[in-house]
């Protein structure tokens, strides 16, 4: 089996939807609409986050996000960006499901902070209201096993740990939390913010997360298009070499070719 049988084999599901990529990509920076659709066809996305009150979706005198990144074409999961409570989260995405039918969404309730990580006492309780009302809930969270425990057993969908706060470019900042939640997840884990570049997200996916979300490190690139393929390109590396298990660590140097048998 070659490596594209391999990668078009290897799925992830959640709330009952199954998708091949395992790159999902933002709907906010980019300089318009049209380079936002091209740069996520060209990281082969299935999925995008979009942000209800950051995008265009109701204003026909105006350029809309739909004309562009298509919903025939993508999966939307509508977000809470912007929010800073619960009850402003259940409103918003209530309001999303009532324009687009849209009951798989990402729940992110932010603190007024300059590291905007998440409020994760209003995350979930908006979380236990929003799954009450019917909505599969993706929750962005702190990278705290302890939190995405509580999340998980509240019936989210999948959890979202930071890799760094929201905009940063500094690759996974705690790796050791990412493997735990990884290891005590039974529901999809993916990493959200902190990717800058395509050797951060391969990190994401080596460490065993079920998909990477990014943003700015696509829509701030100097070529978003290029950066996108990159990005695609990163995540499925990163996914088969944490498939193909790597190599002991070693603290001392070890020869390639063995020293016994030398003539």
């Amino acid at each position: 089996m070659d490596g594209s049988q391999i990668a078009a084999d290897d799925t992830w599901t959640v709330a009952g939807r199954t998708f091949h990529s395992r790159l999902i990509v933002g709907t906010g920076k980019y300089k318009d609409y049209e380079l936002n659709a091209a740069a996520a066809e060209a990281a082969g996305a299935e999925m995008v986050t979009v942000a209800l009150r950051r995008v265009n979706l109701s204003d026909p005198s105006q350029p809309m996000l739909t004309d562009f990144v298509r919903p025939d074409q993508f999966t939307y999961v509508p977000n809470t960006a912007g929010c800073f409570t619960g009850e402003e989260a259940v409103r918003t995405l209530r309001l999303a499901r009532e324009a687009g039918g849209w009951d798989l969404v990402k729940l992110e309730v932010l603190t007024r902070t300059a590291h905007l990580y998440p409020d994760m006492e209003e995350t979930l309780r908006a979380l236990k209201m929003l799954i009450a009302d019917g909505f599969s809930v993706m929750v962005y969270a702190t990278d705290d096993p302890v939190m995405c425990k509580k999340a998980e057993d509240l019936g989210a969908a999948a959890i979202m740990p930071a890799g760094a706060p929201i905009g940063w470019d500094t690759c996974v900042q705690n790796r050791v939390n990412i493997r735990l939640i990884v290891e005590q997840s039974k529901i999809p884990v993916l990493v959200d913010a902190g990717v800058g570049t395509a050797s951060d997200a391969a990190v994401a996916m080596e460490l065993g997360c079920d998909a990477v979300l990014m943003n700015t490190a696509i829509a701030e690139a100097k070529d978003p298009v290029r950066m996108a393929v990159a990005m695609k390109h990163a995540v499925i590396a990163g996914r088969e070499a944490y498939l193909a298990g790597r190599m002991a660590r070693r603290m001392y140097a070890d020869p390639s070719s063995p020293l016994a048998g030398l003539i």
